[in-house]
């Protein structure tokens, strides 16, 4: 597995974790590392991207809610919703990374945590926002 899909696979995992526990983003982080061994560097990047994704969750839950007709956020399973929150900081912050792969990794996530029907529902989601995102970038 490379670091990138353990890296986002444990970022879902401390997600996950921190909006069932209600704890703190730090307290998070310290339960999960003490529990999950890990390579540094996934340990590195799992880290930088949960904190973004919780630094940015309001413009990316506005940008999910916006694509999700008849599904109020919270109703949505706390790992598609996260796993979708975490696909979206991507595309808002990693421009080096194509959106499409973006895409990809969510659902082969999507289909070791989830099932294939929040699968096809999160791709269609996602590849909302990234169509969405792609003509805010038009001149």
């Amino acid at each position: 597995m490379r670091i990138s899909r353990k890296a986002r696979e444990a970022t879902l995992r401390m997600l996950f974790q921190w909006e069932l526990s209600k704890e703190t983003p730090e307290r998070v982080k310290h339960i999960y590392w003490s529990q999950v061994k890990g390579e540094a560097a996934v340990r590195q990047a799992a880290q930088e991207l949960f904190d973004t994704v919780l630094g940015q969750r309001e413009e990316i839950d506005r940008l999910i809610a916006s694509h999700t007709e008849h599904w109020r956020l919270e109703r949505l399973s706390a790992v598609d919703r996260n796993l979708m929150r975490l696909a979206v900081c991507e595309f808002l912050t990693r421009r080096d990374i194509p959106q499409k792969v973006v895409i990809t990794e969510a659902l082969e996530i999507a289909h070791r945590y989830s099932s294939d029907e929040s699968a096809r529902f999160i791709n269609g989601v996602l590849d909302a926002i990234r169509r969405d995102l792609a003509r805010r970038k038009e001149p």
